[in-house]
């Protein structure tokens, strides 16, 4: 864990709407230890200019197009503190799940905005990918798509594109038909976010679109390997043919 930085507090602004931009730029600007580093109108935004400004503090709406606050969350690479910034309350034990240093209802006074900026210089500061995982493993919904950086660039992937995922080192492969992105995750995570109906763990490093899968071959003794659609094969675990194994799918 760290802290924030000694001294001013540099803070980058994230809002997709200028008025709440620009009330928040006046509040802190009443605040000589707080320096503004940057505003940023997206979540897009709000990813390159942390990682290139590394500002010690977020204040991060949640709703926002193309990528939400907690999104956002989800793809820094190093500890910063946050604060959500919300219009709707139902947020707020989600954003405590994160470990958020707080979370503002607006509208919000210059009084409680004062309030958080104060905590966030007096709270360690916790890594955000463990934090989100453990959220998500509580409560989170399955997901839609999934989101991976690239430096300052994030790629949107839907997930009814995901072919198969595989498991390499403390990361994992999205094989998205000739695309291959890297994603620092585990597979344990991944398949954690899928759809199960739709997925499946077909051995330990390897989990499958069941939509891609075309039929199952025997290979060698006792061994077998998963067949896609696009001639791609995999290979299958016991546990992993216990799962696929049904009278949709035919041994070759």
């Amino acid at each position: 864990m760290t802290s924030p930085a000694p001294g001013r507090l540099r803070v980058l602004i994230v809002d997709d709407e200028a008025p709440a931009r620009s009330l928040l730029r006046e509040y802190l600007g009443a605040m000589s230890d707080v320096e503004v580093v940057s505003e940023c109108a997206n979540g897009f935004e709000a990813v390159a200019a942390t990682h290139e400004l590394e500002p010690d503090l977020l204040l991060l709406d949640v709703q926002m197009p193309g990528l939400d606050g907690f999104e956002v969350l989800e793809l820094l690479e190093r500890p910063v503190a946050v604060v959500f910034t919300t219009a709707h309350d139902e947020f707020a034990v989600r954003a405590f799940e994160v470990h958020a240093v707080d979370y503002l209802l607006k509208p919000f006074s210059p009084e409680r905005l004062a309030a958080a900026i104060g905590r966030a210089r007096s709270r360690a500061v916790v890594p955000a990918a463990a934090l989100l995982a453990e959220a998500r493993a509580r409560h989170g919904p399955l997901a839609t798509r999934l989101l991976v950086r690239d430096g300052p660039r994030v790629h949107v992937i839907p997930i009814d594109t995901l072919d198969w995922v595989e498991a390499c080192d403390d990361y994992v492969l999205l094989h998205v038909g000739a695309a291959v992105h890297r994603k620092q995750q585990t597979l344990a995570e991944v398949e954690a976010s899928l759809d199960p109906r739709r997925f499946a763990r077909i051995h330990r490093s390897f989990v499958l679109n069941l939509d891609r899968l075309a039929r199952i071959e025997l290979y060698a003794k006792d061994s077998r390997r998963a067949v896609l659609r696009d001639g791609t094969r995999l290979p299958l675990s016991r546990s992993g043919y216990a799962r696929l194994r049904s009278d949709h799918f035919r041994t070759g």
